[in-house]
Order: structure tokens, then sequence, then C-alpha cells
């Protein structure tokens, strides 16, 4: 008995298995590999590491927001690595760290920590209106 060939379809299907037929690639590296993390999730990171040192010592920064942005939106001639910007009405005490600005300035990630962690403390002086060495005795000795 003959079966009745289907009609070919007009969209081609989706693959299930590679052209050798062992099935999909699986994820290059397991999640728990620092490989499976990208570098935006790290830097974030970073920032949380510097954060979390600073709430030990100063627990009014728990109602400060800290955001990361790829690059800031400013048209000056300087390209600021983060920014501090006070409690309005509508929103708590913002501080802003700036992706891309710090990772061009930085050769390997020790570097890209330490850096990270300066600018942070330089925001939350500015915003506290104290010295740097005030928010962090170990500021500049790194």
């Amino acid at each position: 008995m003959e079966s009745p060939v289907p009609p070919r379809p007009t969209e081609p299907r989706p693959r299930r298995r590679d052209r050798h037929g062992r099935g999909m690639r699986g994820p290059v590296a397991p999640p728990q590999v620092p490989l499976a993390t990208s570098r935006s999730e790290s830097f974030r990171d970073l920032v949380r590491d510097s954060v979390d040192r600073l709430e030990r010592r100063w627990p009014q920064l728990a109602e400060v927001e800290f955001l990361v942005m790829d690059v800031p939106t400013t048209q000056d001639e300087t390209v600021p690595l983060g920014s501090s910007v006070p409690a309005g009405k509508e929103h708590p005490a913002r501080i802003l760290v700036y992706r891309r600005p710090v990772e061009i300035r930085t050769k390997n990630r020790d570097e890209r920590a330490l850096l990270v962690h300066e600018v942070v403390v330089e925001q939350v002086a500015e915003l506290l209106g104290l010295a740097p060495e005030s928010v962090d005795p170990r500021y500049g000795q790194d």
C-alpha cells in the first residue's frame, strides 16, 4: 500500500539537529563559570560590591538608587565616569556609573574594580557633601 506524500511546506521547518545528526549544541559554558556572565552583568556586580562595602559604613545609602548606564548622555568635551542626582519630590537620590567609559580606561578586571570603587566613592562623597577620604578611608591608596 502506498502512503501519500505530504505537500512540501512553503516555510522552512525549524532545525532540530545539526547537519551531522548529533543534536543541537549546548551552552558554551555552564552558568556557574564566569565566562557565562556578560560584561554588563559583571560590571553591575562590581558596582554592587562597591556599594555593599560602603553601605556597611554609611547606612543612609540604602535609600540611594545606584544605576549603571552604558554611556553618558551629555555632549561635553570630557566624558564623565559617573554622576550623582540629588533626591527630588518624585525620585530618590541617584548615583549613575557609566560602563563603557570605565571599561575603556581599564585593562583588566582588577583595574576595573578599583576604578569602579573610586567612581562610586567620589559620587557618594559629592552626594553627601563630604570629602572622598572621609567616605572611604582607603580612597586613593590602592
